[in-house]
C-alpha cells in the first residue's frame, strides 16, 4: 500500500503513530527503573478507585485533616 492510497484518517493516525515513535526515542522515560514508594501506590490506587466510580477530587475535611487544620 503506498501513502497516495491512504484515506484521510489513516494518513492521520499514520502520522500520530509516527510522532509517538519519535517522541519516544528522544525523551526516553525519566521514571523507568525507579521504585514507588507504598504509601504513594496506595494513595494513587485510592484515587483511580473514586475516580472509578465517578468520585473526584479529595474532601475538603480530609484535605483539613492532612493539613492538621481540622478541629
Amino acid at each position: 500500500m503506498q501513502i497516495k492510497d491512504l484515506t484521510t484518517d489513516e494518513l492521520k493516525t499514520l502520522i500520530r503513530e509516527t510522532v509517538m515513535e519519535v517522541i519516544q526515542e528522544l525523551l526516553p522515560d525519566p521514571d523507568e527503573g525507579k521504585t514507588i514508594n507504598e504509601n504513594l501506590k496506595q494513595e494513587l490506587l485510592e484515587i483511580q478507585k473514586r475516580r472509578e466510580t465517578g468520585i473526584r477530587g479529595i474532601p475538603q475535611e480530609e484535605v483539613m485533616r492532612r493539613l492538621g487544620l481540622d478541629t
